[in-house]
């Protein structure tokens, strides 16, 4: 099932949930929505299940207007943060209900409706605990549940609200990774809201990157993540370095530093930030006639296949973190309160205003 909005605006009293918002869901892809809290990913996400009517625009589904489609005629399943299982029933009931209510003539047999329960149960680690009620179960449990209630009717349209969130690390990823799976095999239009974006780029094919009630970018996740469209874009999707200074003719003069900068050879006097990944740093030893920005390691941290650096600006203009691979670190021999050389390898300049 494809899925659209089209000029989708909502407010709750003065507070603009979302402003004129308009994306397109491709049929079989699942979409991310990542963003801070209050970016209106959710109040999005109710809206298409139509657990919220917008103030303006539609919701299209399969090329029709679905604004006015009660939630049972929309084919959805979901799992929102605090769904709420039904009380009087066992966990194998829960997940059960979807399949037990179909009509008779697409009803599985008891035994298929035991097998796949059960193979869902497994999968979201809960097997010992179907003849449990939600009462008896934690917060995690009862969203794993949720979660495998949800995808037991293979719905045409799957839609997720943070449905890792309550879990601890190890579970979240191995869930991530079985969601992969399961939209691989099954190719349900899916779309899950997340504010993690190790999970939106792992997991998603498109990344819709959202901030007060815009979008702020879309796009496939090497996308959004090499090629960010906004400041907001590149300081959400990880850790980064900023250097606020002067652009002119391809040069940004930040403090004592000067970056290449080609992209902005027109630029004249312009006031910009350049934006650099941690693991877009290359350090060297200090030399004088070096080249790079000088600064002061004041903190490495190096297990595992990586080193993490901390370091401060000779010329004041702040810290900078920087990640080595492990082995380069070690051939650096580096400790703190060494010197060293700061070389960017990728910098983007956004302007901000000439001067």
């Amino acid at each position: 099932m494809s899925i659209a909005v089209k000029n989708i605006g909502k407010r709750f009293g003065n507070f603009v949930a979302l402003d004129n918002v308009s994306l397109d869901f491709p049929t079989g892809e699942l979409t991310a929505l990542l963003g801070p809290s209050g970016c209106g990913k959710t109040t999005l996400l109710r809206l298409i299940a139509g657990l919220e009517q917008p103030d303006q625009g539609q919701v299209i589904l399969d090329g029709e207007d679905a604004s006015q489609r009660d939630v049972r005629e929309r084919q959805v399943g979901f799992v929102f943060q605090h769904y709420a299982l039904f009380r009087h029933m066992s966990v194998f009931d829960n997940i059960a209900f979807g399949l037990r209510v179909k009509p008779r003539a697409l009803r599985p047999s008891k035994e298929e409706i035991h097998d796949k329960v059960m193979r869902l149960l497994s999968l979201v680690q809960l097997d010992w605990l179907a003849d449990r009620y939600p009462s008896q179960l934690s917060g995690g449990q009862r969203q794993r549940i949720a979660l495998a209630r949800a995808l037991a009717v293979e719905p045409r349209v799957l839609l997720l609200d943070e449905p890792f969130g309550a879990l601890d690390a190890n579970v979240r990823k191995e869930l991530r990774r079985w969601l992969r799976r399961l939209h691989d095999e099954l190719h349900v239009t899916s779309i899950f809201v997340t504010h993690d974006q190790e999970e939106a780029l792992e997991v998603a094919d498109r990344v819709v990157l959202m901030n007060h009630g815009k979008v702020e970018q879309v796009g496939a996740p090497d996308e959004v993540y090499n090629h960010p469209a906004s400041p907001f874009v590149y300081g959400f999707l990880g850790n980064v370095n900023l250097f606020h200074g002067r652009v002119h003719e391809g040069v940004l003069a930040a403090g004592d530093a000067e970056l290449s900068v080609p992209d902005h050879s027109h630029a004249r006097d312009a006031l910009g930030v350049g934006y650099v990944r941690p693991h877009e740093l290359d350090i060297e030893p200090f030399t004088p006639d070096g080249e790079g920005i000088v600064a002061v390691l004041k903190r490495s941290h190096a297990i595992g296949p990586l080193a993490q650096l901390e370091l401060e600006r000779s010329d004041g203009g702040g810290q900078i973190e920087a990640v080595l691979p492990a082995e380069r670190f070690a051939q650096l021999k580096l400790h703190a309160g060494a010197t060293v050389l700061v070389k960017p390898k990728r910098v983007r300049v956004f302007l901000e205003e000439a001067a």
